[in-house]
Order: C-alpha cells, then sequence, then structure tokens
C-alpha cells in the first residue's frame, strides 16, 4: 500500500470517528440575553479604521484645533532617549509638550496604538525614521525600582491621573500590552531582559501573596502587597497569570509555569465575582489554554460569567452590558452595567476581544457564545464614534471635525450624567475627559484617544463573508507566544436557518478544512475557495490544514504533521 493511499484511509477514520460528534457548547447567560442578530446591523471596516488611526494620529505636523496628538518627551526618564508621547483624551490640558515637562502620557494610549497599529501590519520600529517600539522601554520603570512597566515614566506625574503605584490593574496592565507588543518585536534591543525582570517580579509577587491577592495594589519595589481606598482587586491574578505563562512559552523556565497556576488557582478560588476593569479576560482564556496544553482542570466557565455577569460587589456591575435602548442593540460592550443605567467603555470592549476570541483554539465549547457576543461588540462598537452614533445620541455632535474619521467618544451611556446632556436619549456618546480636570478640560476631551489607539484589535480579527451577520474571526491574531498553528478561524451562524459560507485559502496550495466544533473535515483539497454550511445559531472553527498530512495523537490532542489542529479531540470520541 503506498503512502497516499495510507494517508487517505487514515483520513477516511477520522472522518467516521468524528463525523458525529459534534462538540456540546457551553453557554454563557449572558450572551444568551444578548440578540441573535443585533439591530440596526453594520459591521465597520476596522482594520481600515485601525490604519488610518496611526497615519492620522502619529502625524507630527497635522494640522487643526488641537492638533497634533503627538509630541516628543525628552526628559529620558529611566532609559537616555527621547520618547513620543500621545494624548489620553483630546485637548487634554495635562498633556502635550507645553505642560508637565512633557511628561504625562500613558502606556495605555502609546503602548494600545503601537500594538493595534502592529496588529495591522504596520512595522512601528521603523516608521517615519523613529522607533516606537523601543520607545517604549521608557514605561519600564526602573528609576523606582519597580521594575515592571507602568502606565506613566515616573511618579512626578502619577496624582496627575491614571492610577500610577496605586490602583493594581493599571500597574498590571501595561506588563501584558509589553508582552503582545515583545511577542511581535522579539529582536528589539533590551526587550528580553525587561521581559525576564518582569517576570521575575511578578513570579516574587505570586509567591509573596501566597494565594491572597485581596490587595488595592503591590508595591513592586518594597515587595509588599497594599490597601487604600480603591477596591481590592483579586482580579490582578489573571494578569500575572497571563504574564508568566508568555514568560513560560517564550524562555521555558519552569518557575514561570508553576506561578502562572498559582496565580490563577488564586483567582478561581474566589468566592465572589472580582472583576475589577480588564483583566478577567485573561484568567478565562489562560484557563483555557493551560487546560489544553497542560492537561489541567480550571474552572474557564466560571472566569467566563465573571467577565460577563455584572456581577462584582466591590466594582460593582463591571462586565458587558445587554440591552437596546431607544432601537438601538449596544449589547456587547464592556464597562458598567449600573451607572447611570450602563456606561460602556471603548477600549475595554476593544481589548476584552484579545483574550476571549483565541480563547476558543483552546476550548471550542465555547465557540457560539464567543461568536455570538463578537458579532455583538463589533456591531455596538461602532456607536462610540460621531460619523456612525445618530447626532441626537452624542453629546457634542457639531466638535466631531476634531476626531478626523479616527477619534471615537470614550463612552456610550444611557442617561448622561452631564445636567446639559441629560435630555439625550440613550445611548448617548460621550466622555469623562471635562470631568477629570474640572473647568479646565474642554468638552472635546470627551474623545477617547487611547481607546481609539486600541482599533488594531478588533482591525487584526474580524472580516466580513458573503453572508451578511456571519464574521471570520481571526483565532490567532491576538494568541500570543503560542506554538505553531495552521491558519485558524471562528465563523458563527445567527440566523434561525442554516447559511452557506464561502472560505478562502491560500491560492495554489492545497488545503483542506477541519471543523473542531464538529470533529471532521469538512471539505478537502481546496485551492482557493470553499462553501461550507453551517447550521441554524451554530459554529465552525475552521482550521486549514495542508492537504493529505500526517494525523497523529497525543493525549486529547489531534495534530497534523505535528502541529495541534484539534486540542479537544478524545472528548469527542
Amino acid at each position: 500500500m503506498n503512502t497516499f493511499v495510507k494517508i487517505s484511509i487514515s483520513c477516511l477514520l477520522v472522518l467516521s470517528l468524528t463525523a458525529s460528534a459534534q462538540i456540546k457548547q457551553q453557554k454563557i447567560p449572558r450572551v444568551d440575553q444578548m440578540p441573535n442578530l443585533p439591530q440596526p446591523l453594520k459591521i465597520i471596516d476596522y482594520k481600515k479604521l485601525a490604519l488610518d488611526f496611526d497615519k492620522t494620529v502619529y502625524d507630527f505636523n497635522a494640522k487643526g484645533k488641537f492638533w497634533p496628538m503627538v509630541w516628543v518627551d525628552d526628559t529620558q526618564k529611566n532609559f537616555p532617549q527621547k520618547v513620543v508621547g500621545l494624548y489620553t483624551a483630546v485637548a487634554d490640558v495635562r498633556q502635550g509638550p507645553d505642560h508637565n515637562k512633557g511628561m504625562f502620557h500613558e502606556a495605555l494610549a502609546t503602548m494600545g496604538a503601537t500594538l493595534g497599529a502592529t496588529l495591522v501590519g504596520i512595522d512601528k520600529n521603523n516608521q517615519q525614521n523613529l522607533n516606537y517600539v523601543a520607545m517604549l522601554k521608557n514605561y519600564f520603570n526602573k528609576e523606582t525600582n519597580w521594575n515592571i512597566m507602568m502606565n506613566n515614566t515616573c511618579p512626578e506625574v502619577a496624582l496627575l491621573g491614571g492610577g500610577y503605584g496605586r490602583d493594581w490593574w493599571y500597574d498590571v496592565y501595561p506588563n501584558l500590552l509589553f508582552f503582545a507588543v515583545y511577542d511581535k518585536y522579539p529582536n528589539e534591543p533590551g526587550f528580553s531582559e525587561i521581559a525576564r525582570t518582569i517576570a521575575d517580579k511578578f513570579y516574587e509577587a505570586d509567591v509573596i501573596l501566597n494565594g491572597n491577592y485581596n490587595y488595592s495594589y503591590f508595591d513592586y519595589n518594597k515587595m509588599t502587597p497594599m490597601t487604600n481606598h480603591i477596591c481590592t482587586q483579586p482580579d490582578a491574578a489573571a494578569g500575572h497569570a497571563w504574564v508568566l505563562y508568555m514568560a513560560y512559552k517564550k524562555f521555558g523556565d519552569a518557575k514561570y509555569l508553576k506561578g502562572a497556576q498559582s496565580a490563577l488557582a488564586a483567582l478561581e478560588s474566589q468566592s465572589k465575582n472580582p472583576t475589577y476593569e480588564v483583566l478577567m479576560p485573561f484568567g478565562a482564556y489562560l484557563a483555557a489554554r493551560i487546560n489544553a496544553e497542560e492537561n489541567t482542570k480550571y474552572d474557564t466557565g466560571k472566569m467566563l460569567d465573571w467577565t460577563f455577569d455584572g456581577t462584582p460587589i466591590c466594582r460593582e456591575g463591571w462586565g458587558s452590558l445587554v440591552g437596546n435602548w431607544n432601537g438601538i442593540d449596544i449589547s456587547g460592550i464592556f464597562g458598567s452595567t449600573v451607572d447611570h443605567g450602563g456606561y460602556g467603555f471603548l477600549m475595554n470592549t476593544y481589548d476584552a476581544a484579545w483574550p476571549l476570541v483565541p480563547m476558543v483554539r483552546y476550548d471550542q465549547s465555547y465557540a457560539n457564545a464567543i461568536g455570538k457576543w463578537m458579532l455583538n461588540a463589533a456591531n455596538a462598537s461602532r456607536f462610540f464614534y460621531p460619523q456612525y452614533m445618530p447626532n441626537e445620541h452624542e453629546t457634542i455632535p457639531e466638535l466631531a471635525e476634531v476626531t478626523k474619521g479616527v477619534i471615537g467618544y470614550e463612552g456610550m451611556i444611557r442617561k448622561s450624567g452631564y445636567k446639559e446632556y441629560e435630555n439625550l436619549k440613550g445611548p448617548v456618546a460621550q466622555g469623562d475627559g471635562p470631568l477629570w480636570v474640572a473647568g479646565e478640560n474642554p468638552k472635546e476631551s470627551q474623545f477617547s484617544v487611547y481607546g481609539s489607539g486600541h482599533a488594531g484589535i478588533f482591525g487584526s480579527i474580524i472580516r466580513e463573508t458573503n453572508v451578511i451577520g456571519i464574521l471570520q474571526l481571526n483565532l490567532l491574531a491576538t494568541d500570543f507566544f503560542r506554538d505553531k498553528a495552521y491558519p485558524s478561524y471562528l465563523y458563527y451562524n445567527p440566523y434561525s436557518t442554516s447559511k452557506t459560507v464561502t472560505i478562502k485559502t491560500e491560492k495554489g496550495k492545497k488545503t483542506d478544512l477541519y471543523n473542531t466544533v464538529a470533529g471532521s473535515f469538512v471539505a478537502r483539497n481546496v485551492t482557493s475557495s470553499s462553501k461550507i454550511n453551517i447550521e441554524a445559531l451554530s459554529s465552525a472553527v475552521i482550521i486549514q490544514v495542508p492537504s493529505g498530512g500526517k494525523i497523529s495523537y497525543e493525549g486529547s490532542k489531534m495534530l497534523i504533521n505535528d502541529i495541534v489542529v484539534d486540542y479537544e479531540y478524545q472528548q469527542k470520541k
């Protein structure tokens, strides 16, 4: 028997073993409350939006009121180099070259914009003869001996806003952003040393915390947990765990794996929803990934429910919003479910997709739920932008020209807390900028530069298909420090009837399409495109694999040419 026949028989066996092995889908109750087809339905081109943001905002010669949005900070904190600052909000009076020595700029803005641009294909380490990637090193606070990435470069501007050194998520999240950038620029000088130092700090902190993350923040200089007037933030454990696991995948040091599992266990042990800001979805993603790669049994569902439910007590109501406000579906955006009837934020919504979408690679039992959520989030998120939100639902539509079509409002709220806008019907697109420096920040500071800079997360993940409402979601785009993988996409059919979707493959190569949800091949020897059928209110996770590849198994994993295709194969037998 020749090799080709052996492979063909092997593949036929797989088809026969798995043809009826549809993996049972698990529910996220909050997502169940969202509409199948949000209205009015329109998916904008988030990739183009991200590309336009970068081109427009990083223009030092930009003309117009309050422009440019970037400036040079020459204070050389932590490293002897200049840094480009980016406004947090349009015309924020605390910022720019003429205020606070040009030092007040946030890592959430500059790191987020660097990552967002990179994800849609822009090389930020060689743009306009500047290395924006190298500049991020200045947020590594070695002068304070914290030796982690922080939201500002120094304590001199810390009390101006942005939660430096007192509000745990603000201190942890820049390190997740940094590791994501590091994955895309592995050869950037100094990044490996910084990454190891951060991982060592987080590992040592986890040892000291010993399973108890019930603190407001952690002093990474004194290596002491701290409590203040800010909520305790046990979900910081999700941030620690994600960074440590990325470090483990990069460097192979077993202590980082141990630390990641310890932090994740600390998170899982919470008896009440500990969600605070943006970190909980990373816990859910990591639970699914470690379960798949390390054969552990963390409770992914518990962390997903915490992520979406809006049931935390200290950070009251934080989660995913659900609702139709005056004919506009806003379901899927993230923020407070209770503040003035609900207040969702642009950055939080973009950033939730980063961990939640690639999670489906490792646990396809959530394909329906994540697919449905992303359709809602992708649809609703356009309403943060003045060109897509009807004027009667905006606080300052007459000032939208200042955004140049690339900057959105910071948030959407059901009923505005501003007296002058309280008569507007929800959803109301607005922002908190004027409250940050009362009487000084102009109305235009409601437009969020920092949130808009994260558009590349959506831009790298979302593509439309030939069927309106069925999205192609790239499961690899934000799956950082991953093992080798074949092109992997999630398709969710939100309709009450089955639909046929065209899937495009690399031209000139023969490709087989394997659906991890069905546990079977759905097309063979595809050379450019193939049509597949997706049942009503169902999903397909399609892995594009080389035709005739060698199939093998390792525990619950199915591999083709020694690359994992299906992490849950045995469970479907």
